[in-house]
Order: C-alpha cells, then sequence, then structure tokens
C-alpha cells in the first residue's frame, strides 16, 4: 500500500460517512411534506418486510400532504397500518386508491428537539470522519515502520489527510447549518 491509496482509502470513506449523514438528515421531517420521510417505512409485502417506495408510488400533493399510491390495491391497508406505525407520529387515510398523509405542523418545541436531532446526527458524522482519519494516520505509520516511506513522507501525508478531514467537517457543519435553517423556517 503507498501514500496515495491511504489518501484515496480516507477520502473515500469520508465521502461516505458524508453520504451517510445526508441521507439520515433526509429523513429528519420539517414543517413541509417530502417523501423521503417514508423511506425508511416497512410494509408487510407478501410475508417479508419491503421498503416503502418498492411497493408504492411516492408523491407531493400540496406543500403538506404526501400521496402514496400502492402498485397492488390490495396493499392500501397494508401500507396504512405500517405508516402509522412507524415513529414518525404521522395520521394516514385511505383516500379512493390513495394512501393520504398529512404532516402536521410543527411546535417550536418540536422543532428545537428536531434541531438536537440534526446535531446529534453531525456528530456522529463527524466522528466517524475523525475515525477514518485515525485509521489513515496508523497506516501511514505502518509504512513508516516497514520503512516503505521516510518519515517526512509521512508527515506530509498526516497532513494532508488532516485537510481532508478539515474540508469533509466544515461540509458537515454546513449541512447541519442548512437543515436547522430548514427545520426553523416555518
Amino acid at each position: 500500500m503507498s501514500v496515495a491509496d491511504v489518501k484515496k482509502t480516507a477520502q473515500d470513506k469520508m465521502a461516505k460517512s458524508i453520504d451517510t449523514l445526508k441521507a439520515d438528515l433526509a429523513k429528519v421531517r420539517t414543517g413541509r411534506a417530502h417523501t423521503g420521510i417514508l423511506d425508511h417505512v416497512t410494509v408487510d409485502y407478501y410475508g417479508s418486510p419491503t421498503a416503502l417506495p418498492m411497493v408504492a408510488n411516492l408523491t407531493l400533493i400540496d406543500a403538506r400532504t404526501i400521496g402514496v399510491t400502492p402498485y397492488e390495491k390490495k396493499m392500501l391497508n397494508a401500507i396504512e397500518k405500517a405508516i402509522r406505525d412507524s415513529d414518525l407520529g404521522l395520521n394516514p387515510s385511505t383516500f379512493g386508491e390513495m394512501v393520504r398523509v398529512p404532516t402536521p405542523a410543527l411546535t417550536e418545541e418540536r422543532r428545537k428537539e428536531m434541531v438536537k436531532l440534526v446535531k446529534s446526527e453531525a456528530e456522529d458524522g463527524k466522528i466517524a470522519v475523525r475515525n477514518v482519519r485515525r485509521d489513515a494516520n496508523e497506516q501511514l505509520k505502518k509504512l513508516v515502520k516497514d520503512k516503505a516511506i521516510s518519515e517526512d513522507d509521512e508527515r506530509r501525508a498526516s497532513e494532508d489527510v488532516q485537510k481532508l478531514t478539515d474540508k469533509a467537517i466544515a461540509d458537515i457543519d454546513k449541512m447541519v447549518v442548512e437543515k436547522e435553517k430548514e427545520i426553523m423556517t416555518v
């Protein structure tokens, strides 16, 4: 393994950590409806738990209502039950061949709880990035120990890994600020 391999691996892992955080933040509910909040809801589909987007078409009816149209009409009740039983606090209702999911407006207190949740998710993302940095630095130290690279090369590579880390953490902070602004907007 070379210095370039270590840096490339670290960069890829940090990018994956940021992507994971983006996915987690997309699940955090804001005042507006968006179909992403239903992505992790699972429906019992012929005996196996299946993600809701795999058994139904999700659309936005208006700013506060999500429409869920199942691909099979007999799935209506199962979809409604799965959404109601999820931890999202939503109250769906069947309307013809569609399940309508109104998203209630968030109270100020609930918005603050959501911001705390976002900050907690962000801290987990930062920890993941720092763990990648630690692993990369350990690999660089191992390369020095094995006499594959010089100590100067290791120091320069460590500085490069630190720059990658700083950039990833800055990206995470920027995402948190945007999400917090989105949540607090009434």
